[in-house]
């Protein structure tokens, strides 16, 4: 239950950010180059050390490096089960960035007819959740829907009605959305996600924002990335064998190497190639 609440806020956010940073309509090459210099390079180092422990076959490497291990024949393994959000965000990007390339910043108004076509298609096969891409893209497009309503300046009256959604119970009822048990309340999670977002947004005096701003909050949102990418390799090495009594006496060391990694990768090497990214998007708005 927690686990779908992370991720559709997270896909949410994501889905939002993207589609405030194309209103401003920037070079395609310029949201592709700094997308990919955030993404890739902690990706591809964690899938080199994986996909080489596992043993995995040629056809497992080219699914996973070039993003569509999580669409069926599925190719995932037991050390990269959690890519498949990667492998969501990076097929969103690239469909994004054609449909920006090709009909510009007008296309990014059919994104809330695509988010109600993958729901419809949730709801057709009867699926609450999934880690297949088509079943989740709704959540990122939540979010896009979200921006569009954020950033529609000339009809302030949707901003007031956001203003004035009441955050906890809506917290609530996404908390249930997450649930088997919320049954078909489920195929409105995205939704339901997005409104909450937004509604933080627009009420940063709000409870639930003001929580979400302390100190603490906030740093682990910065590393977040790197904390998701690394824990499964770490749950499989000698941190995380042993019967449960071992296993839950090591926990706390897992954590602290955990985060010491988590806040190495994310202020030197994953920021090392974000610099990168920013100088060579710069070079190419130029040329």
């Amino acid at each position: 239950m927690f686990g779908l609440l992370g991720m559709s806020l997270f896909f949410t956010l994501s889905g939002f950010l993207i589609t405030s940073f194309l209103l401003k309509e920037p070079p395609v090459s310029d949201f592709l180059v700094r997308r990919f210099f955030r993404i890739l390079p902690l990706a591809w180092l964690y899938l080199l050390v994986a996909l080489t422990l596992a043993g995995a076959s040629a056809e497992t490497w080219l699914a996973h490096f070039f993003f569509y291990a999580n669409l069926p024949p599925v190719h995932l393994v037991t050390l990269t089960e959690h890519i498949w959000s990667l492998c969501l965000e990076m097929q969103f990007y690239i469909g994004i960035a054609l449909m920006f390339a090709f009909f510009g910043v007008r296309s990014l108004l059919v994104l809330p007819v695509l988010a109600l076509l993958f729901t419809a298609l949730r709801v057709t096969d009867g699926v609450y959740a999934s880690s297949i891409s088509y079943y989740r893209m709704d959540e990122i497009l939540a979010g896009c829907c979200l921006a569009l309503m954020v950033h529609h300046r000339s009809d302030v009256r949707l901003l007031d009605w956001l203003k004035k959604i009441p955050q906890w119970p809506l917290a609530i009822l996404l908390l249930v959305s997450c649930h088997e048990q919320g049954a078909a309340l489920n195929y409105l999670r995205p939704y339901l996600a997005a409104l909450l977002v937004g509604s933080t947004i627009v009420n940063p005096a709000s409870s639930i924002a003001t929580l979400l701003n302390r100190r603490l909050l906030v740093y682990l949102a910065t590393i977040s990335y790197a904390l998701y990418v690394i824990h499964p390799l770490l749950a499989h090495t000698w941190l995380g064998s042993g019967d449960v009594v071992i296993k839950y006496l090591k926990r706390p060391l897992l954590f602290v190497v955990l985060f010491i990694l988590a806040h190495v990768s994310t202020f030197y090497f994953e920021h090392w190639w974000i610099a990168r990214g920013k100088t060579m998007a710069r070079k190419l708005k130029t040329a």
